[in-house]
């Protein structure tokens, strides 16, 4: 609806929008709550960040007004996101949160043992709560955990939204509202925030509108409003989808829930975005500790001779005769004296709050270092497979284009010989869980048909466009599979991907990148989310990144996924690294993401020239036993013969096996490292005892020595006397001229086989 419809809709309805009015008890519990807390905080540890809300206090009865609203038209959860500014006063009075906890964690006493290293600042944690509004609905709230990238939560929101309405509410968007805080020089400023709001209304994606609040500071870290954007206001982002936005001061207590009421009436009509632009002030600078004065000389002189609101509001009430000043300086009094009371509590006995394992987690556990020795079984009985292959290859009802005619032919006769190439495995991985009852989704930019046209998991009419989804027609209590092609973005839907994943922790969620060179787009997402996330916030997730990767002369920018960045990243188990060669491998990776009851996130290089490779098949026998192979042994090589081990990874190992029985040499043992990390250290130790006669051990890369793999491998296997064999280093990632490429190629690999 353009935003001209939606004012007329609104004039015909406004006479039965009702104004919510604050009652005086309301406002002035939340404004001793919200001031005294503040201050007491502010004089009890002196100097420690806690991001005060001052100057925007109305927003506590905003939220409070927008979770009432919702409920009595059928909202059952509430979903927020939001950065550091106002978010202790948000747990405390919207989550109600304890107080205890909340001093447990000033004072470092609230990590749990499993994290003792990790944990995060007390601003940037998460909460869950079931609480009960004032008009006696029952609500279920989530607040989702937030690096200081300010806005880097807003995509993950959406995507744990997402899946919740699909999964728990029956894709009634209405059922679950997302809410977004922000500051008004983030939403202006991180490109995220467009990225967002573009995904708002596609197929796949979209929520049934957010309400964006803006915690309007007009100040972004020290920088005054004049030199954060360049449009008039700060929520002018809201034109690219002709969103409703509200300007209100912040003063003004009863036009902010006004405004919210309006917010939630027109979002759960008309399944629209709806902004709120709450101008106001900081009391402090960025923090507490902060001087504004160096910056902002003129506004803090102003601010400090400000009243607040509550000092404001009380103003009101005492001159309407509602309540005396002495009853009001009491009400603090009193209110201190808790506060002093639950502060004494949490130092004599510190109050640790958990939330993992709940709801949806239920039956997952914390992963241990020997669940990653060796794999568990993931092979798929014959007659299952035999159903997933029959939805693959039966004549889809559309009209087909030729050359898809001949690929669902390929794939009969693959199936015929009893074999699969990569995209077939891929695709009875898919369906086999989805027999097994496990929803799986991806998405990327080209994920329907696939970027190296290899998948075509969605079959499109070639007469009208129509589209037929092959494993959607299994059997009759199947999963769903989701597959769908995103925006060009990989910041906000790599981070919409992970936020559903947190949110459906059963379904099999892949992000795929056009090319693995692209993930850096979402650098942010994957060193502040992917990561990181079990460690600093007790939140795990099983997302799946397909990143094709690999050297076949393609330039810079299609060659390298940056495999050394994501393995600098990894420590304590925190996620897994694969460079898989073997079809029947990346069937049991896939198939063994879901079947573990813990999630670990999995980054997969995964290949571009091997989909087609005509020594990348794998038998169907592989599929129904076995699991996968953290690491393959060449199994061409007698161990007695063997002069010179290479370990190795992805695509380079068929350049070698090519080469090397080219010259009938079996003296060079090829292994094939397919789990980088975590390395299997009894599979290791297997493999160094079986070649324990050998001296020559080497690790060979296709990238530059300063890239790839050789810097972890070397710092993992340092007692091994490894011998590196690459490129040489460069700045750049890859030649962009085919004819050095092939020269390079074929030089490594004569001085890989060459002893």
């Amino acid at each position: 609806m353009n935003s001209r419809a939606l004012l007329l809709s609104l004039r015909k309805n406004l006479l039965g929008v009702m104004l919510y009015i604050l009652s005086y008890q309301f406002f002035f519990i939340f404004s001793i709550s919200l001031l005294t807390f503040e201050s007491f905080l502010q004089t009890k540890y002196v100097g420690k960040k806690r991001f005060s809300l001052e100057g925007n206090e109305s927003l506590i009865p905003a939220l409070d007004t927008a979770i009432a609203e919702a409920a009595k038209q059928g909202t059952k959860e509430v979903v927020l996101g939001m950065a550091h500014r106002g978010r202790l006063n948000v747990l405390v009075n919207i989550f109600e949160k304890s107080y205890e906890t909340v001093f447990s964690e000033f004072e470092d006493s609230s990590i749990p043992k499993e994290y003792e290293r990790g944990g995060d600042v007390k601003y940037h944690l998460g909460k869950s709560a079931d609480i009960k509004t004032q008009d006696g609905n029952d609500v279920h709230l989530s607040l989702v955990f937030n690096p200081s990238h300010l806005e880097a939560v807003n995509p993950v929101l959406q995507g744990i939204v997402y899946a919740k309405a699909m999964d728990e509410f029956n894709e009634d968007t209405q059922a679950i509202l997302p809410i977004v805080i922000h500051g008004d020089s983030a939403i202006s400023g991180q490109g995220v925030n467009y990225e967002v709001a573009n995904i708002s209304r596609l197929d796949g994606f979209a929520t049934g509108g957010t309400i964006h609040i803006v915690v309007n500071n007009q100040v972004g870290f020290t920088a005054n409003y004049k030199e954060s954007r360049s449009s008039v206001y700060c929520t002018d982002l809201a034109k690219v989808t002709e969103s409703p936005v509200f300007h209100v001061n912040a003063d003004d207590p009863e036009a902010v829930v006004y405004a919210m009421t309006l917010a939630i009436k027109i979002r759960q009509k008309f399944g629209i975005d709806v902004y709120i632009d709450i101008l106001g002030y900081r009391r402090y600078g960025h923090n507490e500790g902060d001087e504004p004065r160096f910056t902002q000389p003129i506004l803090y002189k102003s601010i400090q001779s400000h009243q607040n609101v509550y000092k404001q509001y009380l103003s009101q009430l005492v001159s309407r005769g509602d309540i005396s000043e002495v009853d009001a300086s009491n009400e603090e009094k009193s209110f201190k004296q808790t506060l002093q009371e639950k502060l004494d509590s949490a130092k004599k006995s510190p109050a640790l709050s958990s939330e993992v394992f709940q709801r949806k987690w239920k039956g997952y556990r914390l992963a241990k270092l020997k669940d990653f020795d060796k794999s568990i079984k993931t092979g798929v009985k014959s007659a299952d497979l035999t159903k997933v292959s029959k939805a693959l290859t039966t004549p889809p009802p559309v009209e087909l284009f030729n050359k898809m005619k001949k690929l669902i032919d390929q794939r009969s006769q693959l199936i015929k010989n009893k074999e699969v190439d990569w995209a077939l495995a891929e695709l009875l991985a898919f369906g086999s869980l989805l027999n097994e009852g496990h929803p799986v989704r991806i998405t990327g930019q080209d994920s329907q048909r696939g970027t190296f046209s290899h998948r075509h998991a969605v079959i499109k009419d070639f007469e009208n466009e129509s589209h037929y989804i092959p494993l959607n027609n299994i059997s009759k209590n199947q999963a769903k599979l989701q597959v769908y092609n995103s925006l060009l973005s990989e910041y906000c839907c790599m981070g919409f991907e992970f936020g559903y994943s947190l949110a459906s922790p059963q379904s099999l969620v892949i992000w795929e990148a056009q090319f693995g060179d692209f993930a850096n787009g979402a650098q942010i997402v994957i060193d502040q989310f992917v990561s990181s996330s079990e460690h600093k916030w007790q939140r795990m997730s099983g997302l799946v990144l397909l990143l094709p990767h690999g050297y076949e002369g393609q330039g810079p920018e299609h060659s390298s996924a940056r495999l050394e960045r994501f393995l600098q990243l990894c420590a304590e188990q925190n996620m897994v690294v694969a460079n898989i060669t073997s079809p029947a491998n990346m069937f049991h990776v896939l198939r063994r993401q879901v079947k573990n009851d813990y999630r670990k996130p999995l980054v997969i290089m995964s290949p571009k020239s091997l989909f087609r490779h005509h020594l990348v098949k794998s038998s169907i026998d592989e599929l129904t036993s076995g699991e996968f192979q953290e690491i393959i042994d060449d199994k061409e090589v007698t161990a007695k013969s063997v002069k010179r081990v290479v370990l190795c990874s992805g695509k380079l190992y068929y350049d070698l096996f090519e080469s090397r029985n080219q010259t009938s040499s079996k003296d060079v043992a090829l292994v094939r490292i397919e789990q980088l990390y975590p390395l299997s250290k009894p599979q290791l130790d297997k493999l160094k005892k079986k070649y324990s006669h050998v001296t020559d051990w080497v690790w060979a890369q296709e990238e530059p020595s300063n890239m790839g793999a050789w810097f972890y491998i070397l710092h993992h296997l340092r007692d091994w006397n490894l011998t590196l064999k690459s490129r040489p280093e460069s700045a750049s990632p890859a030649t962009g001229s085919t004819k050095a490429h092939l020269k390079s190629q074929q030089d490594l690999i004569d001085d890989i086989l060459t002893i």
